[in-house]
Parts: C-alpha cells; sequence; structure tokens
C-alpha cells in the first residue's frame, strides 16, 4: 500500500509538471502570434503604425499594443518592464542596461533606420532657409527675433515647438547645441507632432519640429492635409551659404547622402529573453520587408531591402 501510494503520489506530481510545463510554454508568445507592448516615441507614429500594421497582416494571431510616449517615458517603460520593446533615437545607457540585468531580462539593439528632424513653418512666413550657426544662436538664446537671420524679412519673438518636453525632438535639439538652461528660450509643447503642425500653420512667428516621417509619405491622405500650409525649411552647415544648393531638406534624398545636417538614428531596444514576437518582429524589420516600409515612410532604412535585377540580352554572344 506505502509503495502504492507513493507511485501514486508521483504520478500525480509528474502529471502536474507535464501540465504545468506545457501550460507555461504555449502561454509564451512566438514570432508569429501573440500579444506584446510596444514603447515608441510619438515622433515616428507613422513608420510604428506602419510596421506593425503589416506584420499583423502576415500574421493575423500577432498583436502589437503600441504605447505612443514621450522617448524618456518609452524608455521608463522598457526598464519597469511594461514594454517589451522600446522604438527610441538612442541606446540605454551603461545604468539603464545594468537595471535591466538586474531584472534579469535581456538587452538587445538594433538600429533599423536614419531619420531627419524636419523644421517647418507657416507658409505666412516666407523665409525656408536657415542656417547651423544661426540654427546654434537661437538655442543659446542670442538670437530671438526673426529680423537677426540672414535675408529675413519679417520680425517678431521666434518662439521654438515641440510635441513634448520629454520627447526626441527637443532633447536631439537640446544635445546638439549643448543647450542646459532652456530658460532663455520661448519653447511651446504643443502635445504631439500633429499639434505642433497646426500651430505652426497658424503662428507664422513659430518654428517646428517635428518627425520627418509625418510628412514624407506621399501615398497617404493624411500626409497631403498635413504639408497643406506648412514650410519644410532647408537647413545648411555654412555660416555663409554661397547658393541655394548649399542648403539641404530632411527627405531621403539629402538623408541617403548624409547632407542633412539634423538627421539621427532610430533603433529598436528588446529585453526579450527567448525566441519571442518581439525578436519576430525585429527580424522582419532586418531581413524582410519592413525595410521597404521604412523606405516608404521617408526614412532610410538601415538595412536596405536586396533587389534582384535580372539582365537579359537577346543578342548572342
Amino acid at each position: 500500500m506505502k509503495r502504492g501510494s507513493s507511485l501514486g503520489i508521483a504520478s500525480v506530481l509528474i502529471s502536474i509538471f507535464i501540465w504545468t510545463g506545457c501550460t507555461s510554454d504555449s502561454s509564451l508568445d512566438n514570432p508569429r502570434q501573440g500579444t506584446i507592448t510596444v514603447a515608441a516615441d510619438e515622433s515616428f507614429r507613422p513608420v510604428v503604425s506602419a510596421l506593425t500594421r503589416a506584420y499583423e497582416g502576415i500574421y493575423p494571431e500577432a498583436h502589437f499594443n503600441v504605447l505612443y510616449r514621450p522617448e524618456q517615458e518609452a524608455i521608463l517603460a522598457l526598464l519597469q518592464d511594461s514594454a517589451r520593446l522600446a522604438i527610441v533615437t538612442r541606446e540605454l545607457t551603461v545604468k539603464e542596461r545594468d537595471i535591466i540585468r538586474k531584472q534579469e531580462g535581456a538587452h538587445r539593439v538594433q538600429h533599423i533606420a536614419i531619420d531627419g528632424i524636419a523644421l517647418i513653418t507657416s507658409k505666412a512666413n516666407s523665409d525656408s532657409l536657415i542656417t547651423m550657426p544661426e540654427l546654434e544662436g537661437i538655442f543659446n538664446g542670442t538670437l530671438t527675433d526673426w529680423s537677426g537671420l540672414k535675408d529675413s524679412n519679417q520680425s517678431g519673438k521666434i518662439t521654438l515647438v515641440f510635441d513634448d518636453a520629454n520627447s526626441s525632438n527637443l532633447g536631439y535639439m537640446l544635445k546638439h547645441f549643448n543647450v542646459e538652461d532652456v530658460t532663455k528660450l520661448r519653447i511651446f509643447t504643443a502635445g504631439n507632432n500633429e499639434k505642433v503642425i497646426d500651430y505652426v500653420r497658424k503662428n507664422p512667428q513659430s518654428i517646428g519640429f517635428i518627425g520627418v516621417n509625418w510628412i514624407s509619405d506621399g501615398d497617404e491622405s493624411i500626409t497631403y492635409e498635413l504639408s497643406k500650409g506648412i514650410h519644410v525649411l532647408g537647413v545648411s552647415d555654412k555660416a555663409e551659404p554661397a547658393s541655394i544648393a548649399d542648403y539641404y531638406q530632411p527627405f531621403q534624398r539629402d538623408l541617403g547622402r548624409r547632407k542633412y545636417p539634423l538627421s539621427r538614428k532610430l533603433y529598436i531596444i528588446s529585453r526579450e529573453g527567448f525566441a519571442g514576437l518581439g525578436g519576430g518582429l525585429m527580424t522582419y524589420i532586418a531581413r524582410d520587408v519592413g525595410g521597404l516600409i521604412i523606405q516608404k515612410m521617408g526614412l532610410i532604412p538601415a538595412i536596405p531591402y536586396p533587389r534582384e535585377i535580372e539582365l537579359r540580352s537577346e543578342q548572342n554572344f
């Protein structure tokens, strides 16, 4: 009896272990199915939405819950393990990587695209060119009026319009010009990139800073609507540009040639420690047609989609 009872208990324990193990394994997502949360800087909503919707279209049982947040909040979501992936413009710091390591999480980073910050003004403002030295003067507080810009035809205080105080757009500009004290600057935060565009359209004395993917997908009607009533400024890194050819815009031609002065990298950061849905999306972007989607949205894919060209000749040699 004792032996039979022991065998019975062992059988039950083995059954529970097997059932629990199977349940645990089946609860994990994989590259073809499951639901995960992705945190992304709001500046990249158009391209992130296009990528995740395309992946869901291929794998109907895969779902992405995307949290669009200012960059610092997106990274915080990753560190708090409330997001599996973060799509942002910088890599994690050593301290941030240590936080994930102490949580026994994994850390993987993938460069996916080159982006440009677009500077926009109202079409009511005929100024459409600016130099990096002028921008530096604006951000260090020594150039505060439109009349101080070369060949400007208007006057009035310059207002800098961003989506959020914690966004990648503002963070990039402050870091680029080594700005530590923003109290001298006239900065207005509109709430998101679309609201930046709307504010600038109505306020000719403002300069807006947005992710270029908001206005660079020529196939989307929203791009056409958002682009109405605004100029995209040409930017030169020269103090005294010789001609219009010294100015560049944040579109693919100049991004691809590495000419636009305000370009930046876009990354996916993962804390996924197994072959899950997050890794599937990263592979899709790196090896499959994700690069074509990035290109369609006006950015430069870090890994261009390979194209095969077959040449045929009717002539016999």
